[in-house]
């Protein structure tokens, strides 16, 4: 029995990774973290993907300790969403200081319980959006640090994690679900499902992908399969 748990928020990229979980493994969980986000709403749009979906159990876990701790538009309702800024430098005041950290760390104790060899993430570093625990040197030591603390071999999976957003739609669609994550999915900072306010930065980095995507499909789909071994 092949057992993997989703870090699962119910955007583009978790879905993206559930549905493939779904054709992988024998038996997938999903684990959604409720800490006080702005955008509160994808808890609910988690919920219902993980039933719709099949997922074999989903658990909410509330954190919201962390919105204690960590200043940032998406725990401040005093602190504005920025629109979208093509030449933006640093890291975001979206970014939630620890958000991966801790998620990953949960994910992987729940994990230990089921028995599950693997605990995945959508985390991306071609479009990380400027966060520092989206990176893949991140996500490998913390994975070492986890391991050898549970004495227990968990792997952190990222299977986008060298993909764009192009790529990330491919994916979708390869699995047949290019239309349930484009109207089902809550991405956007500002808490709008399907496309979006259209204005932050997560609905313009989707965006711009769709739109890469559906005007040259062969040719994504192909850089794809190229990158993921998909056949």
């Amino acid at each position: 029995m092949k057992r993997a748990v989703v870090v699962f928020s119910g955007g583009q990229d978790s879905t993206t990774c559930l549905v493939q979980a779904l054709h992988q493994y024998d038996e997938v969980h999903c684990v959604t973290f409720d800490y006080g986000q702005r955008h509160s709403e994808e808890i609910k749009v988690a919920q219902k993907l993980a039933v719709q979906l099949g997922a074999r159990a989903h658990k909410v876990l509330d954190v919201t300790l962390l919105n204690e701790l960590a200043v940032s538009s998406l725990t401040r309702d005093s602190i504005p969403v920025p629109d979208y800024e093509p030449n933006a430098d640093g890291i975001p005041n979206t970014f939630v200081p620890g958000r991966n950290i801790l998620f990953l760390t949960l994910t992987a104790i729940y994990a230990y319980q089921v028995q599950a060899e693997a605990v995945i993430t959508g985390v991306c570093e071609t479009d990380f959006s400027g966060y520092p625990d989206c990176r893949d040197e991140f996500v490998k030591a913390l994975n070492h640090a986890v391991n050898l603390g549970m004495a227990k071999d968990i792997r952190f999976e990222t299977p986008l994690m060298w993909l764009d957003k192009a790529e990330t739609w491919a994916l979708a669609d390869y699995w047949g679900k290019l239309e349930l994550v484009r109207s089902e999915t809550l991405t956007c900072y500002n808490g709008i499902q399907g496309d979006g306010c259209g204005q932050c930065a997560a609905c313009n980095l989707r965006a711009n992908g769709l739109n890469q995507y559906l005007a040259d499909k062969p040719s994504v789909m192909s850089a794809l399969k190229n990158k993921t071994g998909l056949k």
